[in-house]
């Protein structure tokens, strides 16, 4: 039943991804037809929206459905969990390609779509590949249980989040080469196109700094309930771990941009890059631990 499970998610992801970067081929080429130089940018108002419509958005929807289903009896096998990076990375994928679905109801977010639905496809899949993972034996506690959830919430906020920051630096540089350039002239017709997907930047930035603060919060939570679990099964409150260090500095990190951001407006590039670094902080807490641990040493962690 698993296999099946496995299939079907990555054929929908899958086609679905096919899909969209089709339609954002064919609406790319369509000046080049029309007789516009390649390169050349058309103006907004010419080009064609290449966003999901309504069974694509239903087919993403029963994608999220079936993934759900796919992680809820792997990870939850009868009155056990398994899990490992493998897994910490399809469960963030699935939260990322969920929050993305909403999202697209609000905002075109074509570009960001054309990102998350390959990554969500391929993390699907690495279970598959990565399946040495370790049984934790006190999976049935409820505080464990919601700690784990709460966890993953804010890994997909954060997922979104940082695949945010990479289109908006992409999006600020092509924007700073246009304003030292006579013509709307590019040199990458496929990239141009692409980020002209996206909507203007200031827009990017208010979803960015929502996602953020989303993340930031359920982060705060995640670590409050890891502390009262860690108390309730060993009596210590904190263990200093890979894990609770880099999660604590990833939480500071987040913590200073959002500080930044409300007392000085802290934008642009530098804080696009601190996004980025306080997200790969986040990634070492547990699934870069995990997967030096499972991978690479051949060791099982909790």
């Amino acid at each position: 039943m698993d296999i099946v499970l496995y299939a079907l998610t990555a054929l929908l992801y899958g086609g679905l991804a096919v899909a969209g970067w089709r339609a954002h081929r064919h609406t790319a080429v369509e000046p080049a037809l029309a007789g516009v130089p390649s390169g050349i940018a058309p103006p907004p108002a010419s080009r064609k929206s290449t966003g999901m419509g309504g069974l694509g958005r239903a087919l993403l929807l029963v994608a999220l459905l079936v993934h759900g289903v796919l992680l809820h009896t792997t990870i939850f096998p009868q009155n056990a969990m398994i899990f490992g990076f493998a897994f910490a990375l399809s469960a963030m994928f699935w939260l990322g390609a969920g929050i993305y679905w909403i999202e697209s109801f609000f905002f075109p977010l074509d570009g960001l779509r054309l990102l998350v639905l390959p990554l969500a496809c391929i993390a699907s899949l690495l279970p598959l590949v990565f399946g040495g993972v370790r049984v934790l034996s006190y999976s049935a506690a409820p505080m464990f249980k919601l700690h784990f959830l709460i966890a993953n919430i804010a890994y997909g906020l954060f997922a979104i989040a940082a695949l945010h920051a990479v289109l908006m630096l992409m999006l600020e540089r092509r924007l700073q080469r246009m304003r030292g350039m006579a013509t709307r002239h590019t040199g990458n017709g496929w990239l141009a196109s692409w980020l002209d997907t996206l909507p203007p930047l200031l827009t990017l930035e208010k979803l960015l700094f929502r996602l953020i603060a989303a993340g930031f919060v359920l982060l705060t939570l995640t670590l409050v309930s890891g502390i009262a679990f860690n108390e309730q099964l060993v009596d210590r409150a904190l263990r200093f771990d890979h894990k609770t260090v880099f999660a604590f500095v990833s939480w500071l990190m987040f913590g200073a941009l959002l500080t930044a951001r409300r007392i000085s407006g802290w934008r642009g590039r530098a804080a696009l890059r601190w996004v980025l670094a306080s997200f790969a902080a986040l990634l070492l807490a547990y699934v870069g631990s995990r997967f030096v641990f499972e991978v690479l040493l051949h060791r099982a962690v909790v």
